[in-house]
């Protein structure tokens, strides 16, 4: 009989997988197509958050572009690992923090980049309504939202875990965006053939 894997919060099961995360970085990638960072444009000199950094995937590349980063994550073990990944470190500030509750000042960031951060948010608005309030005005949010059903199975030392997570029908991602006054301005869906992979959208402050 199959041992049953253990359902982590996105805390202690990313603090587990942190060492051996980035072993599935292109595959993170496909899910992606090369849009996000087209979609979230020119950063250069811009003020960017990237909530749920993670091991710095999207901060890596942020700061190779000129973007003034601060990447936030649940996990401190992450983070550790993204500092090891900037190059440019006058670029980088890394914040332990909670996305539903943000430590920042209102009006703070020109740029606000999520992803892969909404499957593990039960209800991604408290997210969404943060992340307005410490956008300045006329600044963006980019979010993913992966069409994942249930939890993948994660490598860690200590054996396969799940990491919790939450699927989200992308008409009510929009709807919540609208509710809180973001204006959408682009959305882009990757698939496999009919199907819907991944929503990234881009909504205005």
């Amino acid at each position: 009989m199959r041992k049953k894997i253990k359902v982590y919060n996105s805390q202690s099961g990313y603090d587990l997988s942190a060492p051996t995360y980035d072993k599935k970085e292109k595959y993170l990638d496909s899910f992606e197509q090369d849009k996000l960072m087209e979609i979230v444009g020119e950063v250069k000199g811009k003020k960017v958050l990237d909530v749920g950094a993670g091991t710095g995937r999207i901060t890596a590349e942020l700061t190779k572009n000129g973007a003034q980063v601060t990447a936030l994550d649940v996990s401190e073990k992450m983070l550790e690992v993204l500092k090891t990944k900037v190059k440019n470190r006058k670029l980088l500030e890394c914040v332990v923090g909670d996305a539903e509750s943000l430590p920042f000042a209102d009006n703070s960031f020109d740029v606000v980049v999520a992803a892969f951060l909404i499957v593990h948010l039960k209800d991604p608005t408290r997210f969404f309504d943060e992340a307005y309030r410490v956008l300045a005005p006329g600044g963006v949010l980019v979010v993913t939202n992966i069409n994942q059903k249930e939890a993948p199975e994660v490598d860690t030392k200590e054996g396969k875990i799940k990491i919790e997570s939450y699927y989200h029908r992308p008409e009510k991602i929009r709807e919540i965006l609208e509710q809180l006054a973001f204006g959408i301005e682009k959305e882009f869906f990757v698939k496999e053939g009919d199907n819907w992979v991944n929503q990234i959208v881009a909504g205005r402050k």
